[in-house]
């Protein structure tokens, strides 16, 4: 015990299968210590500049405001890039946008915690500001982060609609979408929701949502999937793929495979739908991959131990975080801008979808798109972390973060 503040139990260790009751004693020293040390969020004690407040009429965006759907695809990445995996005819499509571009999205988690991405992609921040809270970040942001795409986007006339797969208590995703701006939220038991459904189960509700939505506004549709959600061990809805046919790679990976297909012939069904039901309308559409499957180390780095792998994702190895991000559109050119990079940190997605949009920025993003650039698409490992904290100060000052 009096040894725990000089030699704390290193980060990576958690990845072991073994000392549970002392990585258990030890992290509760080590979070009471950063606590009272840190706080929650980690941010400069003080700022030489301030935020303006955008005004709710302030936003008047040149042009037809298109409607902006943003999918979640659980567990999704380009598993090329392991070696030798073998992977289905055609495989690599589903991840390219409009233009032809593969472009990465550098997630802050690996392997489970979708919450984190969540995060990310609507209040449009880092979850590492956290540090050892991390984990539990929709919940403490939940009432207190009062920033996001939702909200952005509501400035500008949109509606905020959100379809969520699990039930919406888990990790307060309700208050906390809730928080960035989300008016509508449906969890899995308003949609009726049996277990973990296909993806089509979803977007099919989300068309339905989307027409019944009242005319003359735009919409932001958030819908989160869940098909390629862990385990990988036993096959989820083999009716749904008759003709699939092992491709000779471990049983797991195999499965994740048949699930992606799943999804890319689900996701373009949903295309059709949109195409069919609203025939006028414009429509940009951005999808992501929240982050690595909990196999992916393994594949990436064949000759690593748990240790090993477990040091290879505390030192945040992009390596092991990269996913994917797309933009699609319907009777719509999506803007071109400098923030739509190639490779981008989570915490910018609402803003590349907002220029993409050709949104007015309000001052934090435009802030954010300053930090982007000069960043060459990184937030909070750019300069040790001292922009995000920066930048969390400018949030608090302006009153937009409350309580941290």
């Amino acid at each position: 015990m009096p040894h725990w503040p000089i030699w704390p139990d290193e980060d990576w260790r958690g990845y072991y299968d073994d000392g549970y009751l002392s990585k258990f004693a030890r992290s509760g020293v080590t979070a009471v210590s950063e606590f009272i040390s840190y706080g929650f969020l980690e941010s400069d004690a003080v700022a030489g500049e301030r935020l303006k407040i955008p005004l709710v009429d302030s936003c008047h965006p040149a042009g037809r405001r298109p409607n902006i759907i943003l999918i979640h695809d659980e567990s999704s990445f380009d598993i090329r890039a392991a070696e030798g995996v073998r992977v289905p005819p055609g495989y690599g499509a589903h991840f390219k946008s409009y233009d032809g571009v593969e472009r990465k999205f550098l997630a802050e988690s690996n392997g489970g915690p979708s919450w984190f991405t969540e995060y990310n992609v609507l209040a449009g921040l880092s979850s590492r500001s956290f540090g050892r809270f991390a984990y539990f970040v929709t919940r403490i942001a939940s009432g207190r982060v009062e920033r996001g795409l939702p909200l952005a986007l509501r400035r500008c006339g949109y509606n905020t609609l959100s379809l969520y797969p699990a039930f919406g208590a888990f990790m307060s995703a309700r208050s906390f979408q809730a928080t960035t701006g989300i008016q509508r939220f449906y969890d899995a038991h308003d949609l009726g929701a049996k277990d973990v459904e296909p993806d089509r189960f979803f977007l099919d509700k989300a068309l339905r949502l989307m027409a019944d939505q009242p005319p003359g506004a735009p919409l932001f549709t958030f819908v989160y999937l869940a098909a390629n959600h862990f385990p990988w061990r036993t096959r989820f809805r083999p009716d749904l793929t008759p003709s699939w046919r092992p491709l000779g790679n471990a049983a797991v990976v195999d499965e994740y495979l048949r699930r992606q297909a799943m999804s890319a012939n689900d996701y373009a069904a949903f295309i059709a739908g949109l195409k069919k039901k609203f025939p006028a309308q414009p429509f940009l559409i951005v999808r992501y991959g929240d982050h690595q499957p909990e196999f992916a180390p393994h594949l990436l780095d064949p000759s690593l131990d748990e240790a090993g792998v477990g040091k290879k994702l505390e030192k945040y190895d992009p390596r092991y975080f990269a996913t994917y991000y797309a933009i699609d559109a319907i009777n719509f050119e999506p803007v071109k801008s400098p923030a739509v990079m190639d490779t981008i940190d989570a915490a910018y997605l609402p803003l590349v979808i907002q220029e993409a949009a050709g949104i007015p920025l309000d001052p934090s993003f435009q802030e954010q798109k300053n930090i982007m650039l000069r960043c060459n698409g990184l937030f909070y490992a750019c300069n040790d972390g001292a922009e995000a904290r920066r930048f969390n100060r400018l949030l608090i000052d302006a009153g937009i973060i409350k309580g941290l």
